[in-house]
C-alpha cells in the first residue's frame, strides 16, 4: 500500500481483535474449547493470527516506513434478532468458525448450539441482544 500511495497519502487499515474484541464469537470458541478436543485448536487459531494484537498494525506501518503512525481501537455492536439469528452465521458457508462448526458431526454440532444457546440466553428468554464488537485501527503517513 505505501508503494502506491502518492506522498503524503494516508495509508489505513482495520482488523478484528480476535482475542478479546469479539464477546459473539469468543462465545461459540470458549463453548467448543469446553465440550470438542479439536475445540481449543480452533480457538487458539482464530485467536492468534497475525496483526490481532495491540500493536502489531502500528509496527508494521512502521516497518514499511510510513511516518506519523497511530494506531486506536474501534468499538462497534453487533446485533442479533434471536438465537437464531446469532447462530445462522456459525453454521454458514464462509469464515473459520462456520468452516469449524461445518466438519462437527451432527450430534457435536447440536451439542456445540445448544452450550452456545445456553450463553447467549443467559437467564433470559430468546429475543434480541447485543454484543461489542472491537477492530484495531491504523493509519500512517506516506513518506
Amino acid at each position: 500500500m505505501r508503494r502506491v500511495t502518492r506522498p503524503g497519502g494516508t495509508v489505513a487499515a482495520a482488523t478484528w481483535d480476535t482475542r478479546g474484541g469479539l464477546v459473539a464469537l469468543r462465545m461459540v470458541y470458549d463453548a467448543a474449547a469446553m465440550i470438542d478436543p479439536n475445540g481449543n485448536q480452533a480457538r487458539a487459531a482464530a485467536y492468534t493470527r497475525p496483526m490481532s494484537r495491540p500493536g502489531e498494525l502500528a509496527r508494521a506501518w512502521q516497518a514499511a516506513g510510513l511516518t506519523n503512525v497511530v494506531q486506536d481501537s474501534l468499538t462497534i455492536r453487533m446485533e442479533f434478532a434471536s438465537f437464531a439469528d446469532f447462530w445462522t452465521p456459525v453454521v454458514g458457508k464462509e469464515g473459520p468458525i462456520a468452516e469449524y462448526v461445518g466438519a462437527l458431526s451432527a450430534n457435536s454440532r447440536g451439542r456445540l448450539q445448544d452450550t452456545v444457546r445456553l450463553a447467549y440466553l443467559d437467564g433470559e428468554t430468546d429475543g434480541a441482544r447485543s454484543y461489542a464488537a472491537t477492530a484495531w485501527v491504523v493509519k500512517g503517513t506516506a513518506p
